[in-house]
């Protein structure tokens, strides 16, 4: 069974998690592409006003009716926050979205910026939002859930649409296989720079990586259907999108849930 966290704090609605009411078009294309609308609801935009004016920084996944799961290397705490729901377009102002301020962010306390250990953080809304067709909470897997090798997965944001090009408008998925452990901490990979608690994918030399933004969830989905998330994006090689044997890598969320649990019953 894949965990809602905390449901207390889930508002009681007709929507269940991980049940998009506009299912994802899935594909095997190696690029990443447009989604269909709607079809990742618990996709947020994070946004800070560090430019002088509000901009999308980061991605991240709706938990609850109140709490945001995304990087602690999105927060720098000279900044403010937004997290804007229900998007498709960024630059569109649609029917069904909200926007709402952060009234509290925890990032992990063990986070290490060099290394990216414990890139994991929750941003707590100003009010609860209300559960829609274009807004629904993520699943998550349960503690120490480990994804097998070859898994297939997707990463979604509105991350760069190639090395050094533009950042996406509209929401952009792509298809990443998981790499296990094993190999991804092999020294030709990210070597001791994967750790147990991070998740691999990517990494073929083909499948782009751009298409997901740092925070964003890696979506995985189960045998009947529904989707959990499964990583935040954390970190990706420097020299490109789709660097062989340098995958792009994820904040493991099996191994956070009870820091999550107990983050959101203290505050």
């Amino acid at each position: 069974m894949r965990s809602v966290v905390v449901l207390f704090f889930v508002v009681a609605t007709a929507y269940g998690c991980g049940h998009p009411t506009f299912p994802p078009v899935l594909s095997r294309v190696v690029a990443g592409e447009d989604v269909r609308p709607h079809s990742w609801p618990w996709q947020i935009s994070l946004q800070s006003d560090s430019s002088g004016r509000w901009r999308h920084v980061c991605g991240g996944s709706l938990l609850s009716s109140e709490w945001v799961l995304t990087a602690a290397h999105c927060i720098n705490d000279r900044y403010n926050y937004r997290v804007e729901l229900g998007k498709h377009s960024l630059m569109t102002n649609e029917e069904g979205s909200t926007v709402l301020m952060a009234a509290k962010i925890i990032t992990h306390e063990d986070y290490n910026i060099l290394l990216s250990r414990n890139d994991i953080a929750l941003i707590k809304l100003s009010s609860p939002v209300t559960f829609s067709d274009t807004i629904m909470p993520a699943c998550i897997p349960d503690a120490g859930v480990v994804l097998p090798h070859g898994a297939t997965c997707y990463v979604t944001g509105w991350g760069r649409l190639s090395t050094d090009g533009p950042p996406a408008d509209i929401l952009q998925q792509a298809l990443l296989p998981v790499v296990g452990h094993e190999t991804c901490s092999q020294s030709d990979w990210w070597s001791v720079l994967a750790t147990d608690k991070m998740v691999c994918a990517g990494g073929d030399g083909i499948t782009a990586g751009c298409n997901g933004d740092s925070g964003g969830p890696l979506n995985c989905q189960n045998p009947d259907g529904s989707w959990d998330v499964h990583g935040v994006v954390s970190f990706g090689s420097g020299q490109g999108c789709n660097v062989f044997q340098k995958p792009t890598v994820f904040t493991k969320v099996s191994s956070y849930i009870n820091w999550i649990n107990t983050a959101i019953m203290d505050n």
